[in-house]
């Protein structure tokens, strides 16, 4: 080795402590069982340093030229014992990353490309992975624990950087960053491969040597180290989770890709017998997933925005213990005043941290607060669920204390002691928590004890494997049978009660229960069912599946309606078949549900095949109800069917049903959209339907003292009565098709009301008729009304549309509530620039949603406020600026907004105006203001309007600072 090439490596390593290497690198050539042994010893990266530095020592021809370092047996020998040591070291990246600097493990990885044969000058993006061989595959896409790519990538962020080698490391990084797109192209098409890996071992690369026209390929494609294919996805989701999460700084929506990836490295870590080949920190995956929700709604408050962690923190906490309880207590009093301050949706987060705090006094055996005991005076069965999730998860450690277990034990006891529903009872007492912390003896005792107070469940009784061979039992009295009954979600034991209820008394047991509720449309079809125990058993089957539907209980529905399904395909298709509607209006629901709640994934095509066979069923003298028709339409909308409702729907079934017809319209409508002369006809279309839907009709009609009196009747010839409309249009998710009928309704409004100067604007007016036939006949307050409703609906499924926000701030205008409507314009500016970091886009700050902005300000009396923002206008309105600035009782702080304001004449008059008032130090500021030098008149336009643009996003900053 050279002084110089000494002195480098005792650069890198100098900061690393290692054993020092007591053999020379020149005599692993020599001798090849060398390697082997030597790998024993403790930090064998260096070794790595040494072979790499040596195979790329340049030469001296005998024209003492340097030239590059020769392609011999040497230094080929060289890298692959470098190759050798990195495979013995099974790719650990952790211990790869601190050994190496980037330049060395840059040089390390192009030779591992090199040995695999891996095509020169194809960009990687180009190839097609699933055509490659295994262990060319295995190279660009998981050498160990990440892939090829994904470990530049990484490493051009979170490697450090070694000074003696800056400029070298320089320019790698910039070629890394140039190739991060192509890179995180490689890694998503890693993603979509199904088969297993196998990693270079130091066998492999033996034969890899021994046989250098294996292009790759060793012995077979099974020969090295197996890394199994969620392995691989693992640990590639968390790397691109990683890297769009830094990438979300610039661009909002990279956090939730990031989101995705996080979600579905938690998932695959769950399936995962065996995560020796992943590489990951855990706490710092939770801390990404964490801060993707967070990032994932940015119009919530911040207390909203963080008070998922801090419940789930709590919840962590309750297992380690680190938190003091003081400091517990002062967050949830922190929240609790929140909330009385009229902080919304903070109610629930109160209740959930009281539940944790009380978890963790009783895991400690101090006395449960007083607040908590509250909260059980009338509990809800989703808080029941939350306590027994946080009762569960705080147990979560591998061998938790007796003494915690003891009083969790006593917790558990309480809890069933303080509620009085039974169901809630039954849900306590059925928990596996509570099987494992109770004995038998004391569950035994207090299941009694509940028998007595409350004529409870039999909790130690058993399902029978047979739903039909279930033997009937005279054991216990008829009202513990029935109690039974009423609390059941098991349908053998349903069944199996109801046998033993038939053999002590003949009645109609579905009666037991007033709450018990089946559609009036198979009420008839049901009772007509000769068998009574059947007859019973249907019903109670339906009526509790449906329950479980409207409290979004899926799981409990789906058995209930499949034994009921089970039930009536022996005697009764009429009844089957009615039942087949009810599951797929409860796989509709379910689907529907996950989708309000964040899901993007699309419906199964088995389940859109059974709406549209639905929406096409045609069965004599069968039963059906109107809301699966409504429901399998929205659907469709909502999922964007809109090729099928227009194009494939039978027309005699879109004249038969009149949603149908409804959605066809609407999906007719959105597909044509933009285009306003293209989508004249539909939208007319549309337009009449809903003008008929919110019409009345004017009947005379005498009086029993004589005088004739006018009576409203509301019919439509479409059979969609306006409650009816209204209750479809809140099934509806689908934006383009919200935005429709907001448009249609506010256009309808502005025209029934006939106010041009107080009109509300939306997208898409021009579509729509611009005068009513029979205006006398549509019902105004019912389409004023149905205008809020239909847009508050729509923020709440996406707050940010600047559009619907726009159109909600109008209405809050043209009714005087002029604090909410300037509150709405300032968000809708910020959600369309990224909270005023950019300049709001023209067509949002427009002129006349900036007068209206003007006037709210005049209104509160914030007449600075006023001047500033008449130089937003596309004409500075001077005289409205001067007659706000002569205003003396403004309220707000006047002088501090002369900061923002840029133009000249404005700041002139003020000088003037303080001046004439004598108010000498508010005509110093103004002076001030006007004295900068980017406002000199003088100046290029790009400097002036630079400057505009600055105070215009710094005042907008303000304002939403203010009424935010």
């Amino acid at each position: 080795m050279s002084v110089e090439a000494a002195d480098r490596v005792a650069a890198v390593t100098s900061s690393r402590p290692g054993t020092p290497l007591q053999t020379s690198w020149f005599e692993f050539l020599l001798d090849g069982s060398l390697l082997e042994n030597h790998l024993l010893k403790p930090n064998p990266v260096q070794l790595i340093i040494q072979f790499l530095e040596q195979a790329s020592k340049p030469s001296v021809n005998e024209q003492n030229q340097v030239q590059p370092p020769a392609d011999n047996r040497r230094n080929r020998t060289l890298k692959l014992l470098a190759l050798k040591v990195a495979a013995h070291l099974k790719w650990d990246l952790d211990v790869l990353e601190k050994g190496l600097t980037i330049p060395v493990l840059n040089m390390l990885l192009n030779e591992l490309l090199c040995v695999s044969k891996v095509p020169p000058g194809v960009k990687h993006v180009d190839l097609d992975l699933s055509t490659l061989p295994t262990r060319k595959i295995k190279v660009l896409s998981l050498n160990g624990n990440k892939s090829i790519v994904s470990l530049c990538l990484v490493n051009s962020f979170r490697l450090s950087i070694v000074q003696q080698e800056k400029e070298m490391t320089d320019n790698i990084l910039t070629v890394l960053k140039e190739q991060a797109t192509d890179s995180i192209s490689v890694l998503e098409g890693a993603l979509q491969l199904k088969k297993d890996f196998y990693v270079h071992t130091l066998r492999t690369l033996d034969l890899l040597a021994a046989d250098a026209a294996a292009n790759g390929e060793t012995e077979s494609s099974t020969a090295g180290l197996l890394i199994s294919a969620d392995e691989l996805h693992c640990q590639v989701h968390y790397d691109v989770g990683g890297i769009f999460f830094q990438q979300g700084c610039t661009d909002q929506s990279a956090y939730q890709k990031a989101r995705d990836h996080f979600r579905q490295t938690k998932e695959l870590l769950k399936k995962l017998d065996s995560t020796v080949h992943v590489h990951l920190d855990e706490k710092r995956l939770a801390g990404y997933w964490n801060a993707c929700k967070v990032r994932a709604d940015a119009a919530v408050t911040v207390e909203l925005k963080f008070c998922f962690a801090v419940i789930e923190a709590f919840i962590k906490d309750n297992v380690s213990r680190s938190l003091p309880n003081n400091f517990r207590r002062s967050v949830l009093r922190e929240f609790l005043y929140k909330a009385q301050q009229g902080e919304s949706g903070l109610d629930e987060v109160c209740h959930k941290l009281c539940v944790c705090n009380a978890v963790r006094d009783a895991l400690e055996g101090e006395i449960l607060s007083v607040r908590f005991q509250q909260l059980l005076l009338k509990p809800s069965k989703r808080m029941v669920d939350f306590i027994l999730e946080v009762c569960t998860l705080s147990l979560e450690k591998e061998r938790p204390s007796e003494t915690s277990r003891k009083n969790m034990a006593i917790f558990m006891k309480t809890l069933c002691e303080s509620l009085e529903e039974l169901p809630l009872l039954f849900v306590v007492s059925s928990h596996k928590l509570f099987m494992e912390l109770l004995k038998e003896e004391e569950r035994k005792v207090l299941v009694e004890q509940m028998r007595k107070r409350s004529a409870t469940i039999n909790l130690s009784a058993k399902p029978l494997p047979s739903f039909y061979d279930i033997p009937a039992s005279a054991s216990v009295n008829i009202g513990q049978l029935e109690q039974q009954l009423i609390l059941l979600l098991e349908p053998r034991r349903i069944r199996q009660i109801l046998i033993e209820l038939h053999g002590m008394a003949e009645r109609p047991f579905w009666r037991v229960n007033s709450k018990w509720e089946v559609p009036p449309d198979y009420i008839n079809v049901i009772l007509g069912i000769k068998d009574n125990l059947t007859k019973d058993l249907v019903y109670i089957l339906m009526a509790k599946g449906l329950h479980c539907i409207s409290i979004k209980d899926f799981a409990h529905a789906r058995q209930l309606f499949s034994a009921c399904l089970e039930l009536v395909t022996e005697f009764s298709p009429k009844l089957r078949q009615v039942m087949l509607n009810e599951m797929l209006l409860l796989e509709v629901r379910a689907h529907e549900t996950m989708a309000a709640e964040g899901s993007k994934e699309r419906p199964p095509p088995d389940l859109v095949s059974r709406v549209r066979g639905y929406l096409e069923m045609r069965i004599h003298d069968l039963p059906l109800r109107q809301v699966v028709g409504e429901e399998c339409v929205a659907f469709m909308l909502n999922w964007r069917e809109n090729d099928y409702l227009t194009l494939q729907v039978p027309p005699s079934l879109v004249m038969n049903n009149p949603y149908i017809k409804l959605g066809q319209l609407l999906a007719s409508t959105c597909k044509e959209l933009p285009g306003p002369k293209e989508c004249r006809r539909t939208a007319k279309e549309l337009w009449e339907v809903v003008v008929q839907i919110c019409s009345m009709s004017i009947q005379h009609k005498r009086n029993n003292d004589g005088r004739v009196g006018l009576i409203k009747h509301r019919e439509s010839s479409m059979g969609i009565l306006y409650r009816k409309f209204i209750t479809f249009v809140k099934k509806l998710r689908e934006p383009l098709v919200l935005t429709t009928l907001i448009s249609l309704f506010v256009r309808l409004h502005s025209i029934v009301r006939d106010d041009i100067v107080n009109e509300v604007t939306a997208e898409h007016l021009t579509i729509w008729p611009s005068t009513l036939a029979n205006i006398q006949a549509v019902d105004v307050e019912a389409v004023a009304v149905t205008v809020k409703e239909l847009v508050s609906y729509a923020l709440t499924l996406n707050p940010n549309n600047q559009s619907w926000l726009i159109t909600q701030a109008d209405i809050y205008f043209v009714t005087n509530q002029y604090s909410a409507a300037l509150n709405l314009y300032l968000q809708a500016g910020a959600v369309s620039s990224d909270f005023f970091t950019k300049a709001v886009p023209p067509d949002v700050y427009t002129d006349q949603v900036l007068k209206r902005m003007i006037k709210c300000c005049s209104m509160m009396n914030c007449h600075t406020q006023v001047a500033v923002l008449c130089q937003f206008l596309r004409e500075v309105d001077y005289m409205t600026a001067f007659k706000a600035l002569q205003e003396q009782n403004s309220h707000d702080a006047m002088d501090s907004f002369y900061d923002y304001i840029w133009d000249v004449t404005i700041l002139e008059y003020l000088t003037h105006i303080h001046h004439k008032r004598g108010e000498t130090e508010k005509r110093q500021i103004a002076i001030k203001a006007i004295g900068q030098a980017e406002l000199n008149t003088s100046n290029p336009e790009e400097v002036l309007q630079l400057a505009a643009q600055k105070r215009k996003k710094r005042f907008l900053q303000a304002m939403a600072k203010l009424y935010f």
